[in-house]
């Protein structure tokens, strides 16, 4: 089983639309049995917190289930346990640094960088607002790491 682990700073956003998006990505693969997707904060900020109502309502939109669930920070235990820890943005990164000092297992990536956008950050939408754009940009890194990691079944 691959084990995806998407991160974020609150878990409230961006993590939880891609959790959702990727498990519905998944399920309609096939391969619930094969990948095992959840999410995570590096700050203890939204600790215990149900997804933004944003990411709710986008997700609604576009038909993606999703369920309650409590933010919670990623620790040195989930590094072990993931086969992936993949992070929205430059911001991520450095926070991650404080839990995860270093990637020794070369596990860590931004979630873009399984697009032609390589690099580029997932704009957070607590702060933009923006949850089109940020769905369109979680969807586009979720396609292309589906596609990845479907050939390491």
């Amino acid at each position: 089983m691959i084990k995806l682990l998407f991160v974020c700073h609150g878990n409230i956003c961006r993590s939880p639309m891609a959790e959702f998006v990727m498990k519905d990505i998944v399920r309609k693969n096939g391969l619930s049995d094969e990948i095992y997707v959840e999410s995570c904060a590096t700050s203890t900020e939204e600790i215990g917190n149900d997804i933004h109502y944003g990411t709710k309502r986008k997700l609604t939109e576009k038909g993606i289930p999703f369920e309650r669930r409590g933010a919670r920070q990623i620790t040195k235990k989930d590094y072990d346990n993931f086969d992936y820890v993949i992070l929205m943005d430059s911001y991520n990164t450095r926070n991650l640094k404080r839990i995860i000092p270093d990637d020794t297992k070369n596990k860590v990536f931004k979630l873009l960088d399984f697009s032609e956008r390589k690099g580029e950050d997932i704009a957070d939408p607590w702060y933009t607002g923006n949850f089109d754009e940020t769905y369109n940009d979680v969807l586009e890194g979720c396609q292309g790491l589906f596609e990845k990691i479907k050939s390491e079944i």
